[in-house]
């Protein structure tokens, strides 16, 4: 008999996705191993829900965007964790899987990293996450969709805004790093940009789009979701947190308290606007196609050649496996030599 590997795709939702599992199934079937899905991330190891695999099934999902198997959030180490990871190790058992391929971001790879150092299982990540935040690989698909359709966005702002003689504020999305809003930024030719990894400078701000609108009766703002704001007040709410302890953004409104701000005190017409979800769906770029398709095609060798506990990971112009937990150590977040750069730009 075959033996089997197991895919499934945690987390939140990107372009890229259905590639990955593509070039994984075209690759493990070329080693001689059967594949079969595992539905909605971890929520689907847990309850033992699958879908078929096979290099017909996956044919043309390349140019599609979402994930053909599903997502959640759900971590295993969370809620009820006892009975749930003996619910993970008893489908593994029952699906007689000889190795599992999670693809995500720092939250998926982190349960299997902990699934494959604590459990023994073999396990093999795929690097998947718009934010592009993942350490020891260069990029992350996902990203270059999700900056594409945020520069398509900002592009139409600037339209608006200098018809109007407006200020526009854009955001994107971006947790825990300002990658998608900095490359948004320096490529659509932004007057400001606001990320995480530093608390917004309300003073050079309000100078800069000042500066900028005496010169040409608009500008632009592309911020984070989760940048810092010292005026928004937000020091005493409570909010309200995913199972991997993250703070859920969606109700945050950092644009709209931006744009009001700005409005507040420079006395200048102010919108703002929020890419939000567009960002995650949509067919992926043709970067994206490659990039997934690699990595997915990587992810099956190091099932073959027994490198469990690692990564799939663009290092330079190759692919190459690397520790998982070195990847969903640390984040690999804006730092100072971007800073300078901004620094030049903005």
């Amino acid at each position: 008999m075959k033996k089997k590997i197991g895919i499934l795709t945690g987390g939140g939702d990107c372009p890229g996705l259905n590639p990955a599992i593509r070039g994984c199934v075209y690759a493990a079937e070329k080693y001689g191993y059967e594949c079969v899905g595992i539905t909605d991330g971890w929520k689907g190891l847990i309850e033992g829900t699958t879908t078929p695999l096979s290099r017909e099934i996956t044919e043309y999902i390349i140019m599609k965007g979402g994930t053909m198997l599903g997502t959640s959030r759900t971590n295993p180490f969370k809620q009820d964790s006892d009975e749930n990871l003996k619910k993970c190790l008893e489908t593994f058992k029952k699906l007689d899987l000889y190795a599992l391929v999670a693809m995500g971001g720092d939250d998926t790879l982190g349960v299997a990293t902990r699934l494959y150092k604590e459990h023994k299982l073999n396990l093999v990540g795929v690097p998947k996450t718009m934010d592009n935040d993942l350490s020891v690989t260069d990029y992350t698909f996902g990203f270059d969709t999700s900056v594409t359709r945020a520069m398509e966005a900002s592009q139409a702002l600037l339209d608006t805004g200098a018809s109007h003689h407006r200020v526009m504020v854009l955001e994107v999305m971006g947790r825990h790093a300002g990658w998608v809003a900095l490359y948004t930024a320096i490529a659509t030719a932004a007057d400001f940009v606001c990320i995480p990894e530093r608390q917004i400078d309300t003073a050079a701000m309000l100078k800069k789009i000042k500066d900028a609108y005496a010169r040409k009766r608009f500008a632009l703002v592309v911020t984070s979701e989760a940048a810092e704001l010292p005026a928004a007040g937000e020091d005493n709410i409570k909010h309200q947190l995913d199972q991997f302890g993250h703070r859920i953004l969606k109700d945050r409104g950092m644009g709209e308290h931006i744009a009001s701000f700005i409005e507040k005190n420079t006395g200048i017409e102010t919108r703002n606007a929020v890419i939000g979800h567009m960002q995650r769906g949509g067919a992926p770029t043709l970067f994206d196609r490659m990039l997934a398709t690699r990595v997915g095609l990587k992810a099956a060798e190091l099932v073959h050649t027994g490198q469990f506990g690692t990564m799939s990971a663009l290092v330079g112009n190759k692919f190459v496996g690397v520790p998982l937990e070195k990847a969903t150590g640390q984040l690999k977040t804006v730092d100072k030599e971007w800073f300078d750069l901004m620094g030049l730009l903005f």
